[in-house]
């Protein structure tokens, strides 16, 4: 054994000036390679070939390795070796030799005319890649993939696929392959996502508040929405009659809402809203929206054909709210008890006629309302005279009370006194319920107020002596002074 070791020493591998490694410095993918492991002595010795320091191929006495379709990853350091069959087996090796390998066409990249094509048009697929000059003979052939499933005839001499009429079950990955025709180089592009889009259509304009009309003061709400569309949506809402654009949201929903929270009567009138998604824009339908006014407190008048209303006259009551959305409903009333209604359709005021009698004296009032909240006016008095010009009605009088000595110790003297547009006239006292006329002889020159309508007010009773002594006898209250005469 010590022998064997010692001649293995004395003869280790050499690098013989007859052994050389005989392959091309560069080459194309695809291409064949022969490596020839070459000695001029040509005699059998057991060859093997090496690619970057290892060994790749069998020691026999083939003196060549075919490389069959060279990939990018036969490119490496070659040399090959050859070892005697002797009893001493003897090696050599050849010199390095460096091949590379040539890429043949690009890995190719998909391209498609449009990524986000509208449903119903078409798009062009494209399989970009290129030839080296020196390959410029080569002929390749492509195919194109949706989501792993083959497009159109398959494998085709022409690296452009068109697609017609796309429908939204066209969206998704594609991808495409090139490939030589000896099918020895086949490369497959990166995946490209097409989503084919619906433009938006039957877009329409609508309010929550209905029938188009909304309180002032409350919310309005407009929503704006689409039938169809795809991917996001630009929503504008505008004004018609100045085009003015009140507002823009984009989203990734069929329908979106602008509030108004606040409504001002100015802010009626007729709106529209456009939506688009990329394409040309659709508008909807023009929307009116009606703002309604809430009426205000309406005033209340009387119309009389003469300054002081007698029984048989033909008053005029007229109401009118200032402000509110018509048509507004009017109700008139006398002390609360309704008279009637009349009805304002374009708004303004509404009149009610009425025929006086000895029992029309009292409070008048009107509301008006239309559906928005009723509103009262203030109510205004009503005093009708007959024709002598005393009142007729149920009023509030004031009674003076003292002992008159011209009546009897044991009279009461009750003075009922009412008014009237002339001036103030007694018309009776009382004694034990029993009338005495006594004209106006004494109580003309007592009363003399200023106006009829001032109201009875202790005031107007003190420019006499004889009052002022009687009223701290005798206090005051109410009596009822109808159809006296003297």
């Amino acid at each position: 054994t010590l022998l064997w070791s010692r001649l293995f020493v004395l003869f280790p591998p050499s690098f013989a000036d007859g052994l050389t490694l005989l392959a091309p410095s560069s080459v194309f993918e695809g291409d064949s390679i022969v490596l020839t492991c070459w000695e001029e002595n040509n005699r059998k010795k057991q060859i093997s070939f090496y690619k970057d320091g290892k060994k790749f191929s069998p020691s026999d006495e083939l003196s060549s390795f075919p490389i069959q379709g060279a990939l990018l990853s036969d490119s490496g350091i070659y040399f090959c070796t050859a070892a005697s069959k002797t009893f001493l087996r003897r090696e050599t090796s050849s010199e390095k030799v460096k091949i590379t390998v040539q890429e043949l066409f690009p890995r190719p990249v998909l391209t498609a005319s449009s990524y986000q094509p509208t449903e119903g048009s078409s798009v062009t697929l494209t399989c970009q890649t290129q030839l080296p000059p020196e390959r410029s003979d080569v002929q390749l052939r492509f195919c194109f993939f949706r989501d792993d499933q083959v497009l159109g005839s398959g494998w085709s001499s022409s690296p452009e696929l068109q697609i017609p009429a796309l429908g939204t079950e066209d969206s998704g990955s594609y991808w495409c392959q090139a490939e030589t025709v000896s099918h020895r180089i086949r490369k497959q592009s990166l995946r490209s996502q097409i989503h084919v889009r619906i433009p938006v259509s039957k877009v329409s304009l609508e309010t929550q508040a209905p029938g188009g009309q909304v309180i002032e003061g409350g919310k309005l709400v407009l929503l704006c929405s689409v039938a169809e569309g795809t991917g996001n949506i630009t929503f504008s809402w505008h004004r018609e009659a100045t085009g003015t654009r009140l507002g823009k949201k984009t989203q990734g929903s069929l329908s979106a809402e602008l509030e108004i929270p606040a409504v001002k009567e100015s802010d009626g009138g007729k709106y529209l809203c456009r939506a688009d998604n990329g394409h040309d824009p659709v508008q909807s339908q023009v929307l009116n929206i009606l703002v309604r006014i809430p009426v205000s407190s309406p005033v209340l008048t009387l119309g009389a054909p003469r300054a002081q209303a007698e029984v048989g006259d033909v008053v005029e009551l007229h109401c009118e709210a200032l402000r509110g959305s018509p048509p507004i409903l009017y109700q008139f009333y006398h002390e609360d008890v309704t008279l009637g209604n009349s009805s304002a359709p374009s708004g303004g005021g509404a009149s009610f006629n009425l025929s006086l009698t000895a029992e029309h004296s009292g409070n008048y009032s009107c509301e008006a309302d239309n559906g928005q909240g009723a509103q009262r006016s203030k109510a205004l008095l009503l005093l009708i005279s007959g024709p002598d010009g005393h009142r007729k009605s149920h009023v509030t009088a004031k009674v003076l009370g003292g002992l008159f000595g011209v009546l009897g110790s044991t009279g009461v003297a009750l003075l009922c006194y009412c008014w009237s547009h002339k001036a103030p006239v007694c018309l009776g006292c009382y004694n034990n319920s029993k009338k005495h006329g006594l004209g106006g002889l004494i109580f003309s020159q007592i009363w003399r107020l200023v106006s009829p309508w001032s109201g009875y007010n202790k005031a107007d009773f003190t420019q006499s002596p004889l009052l002022l002594a009687d009223r701290q006898l005798v206090g005051s209250c109410h009596l009822l002074c109808a159809n006296m005469t003297t």
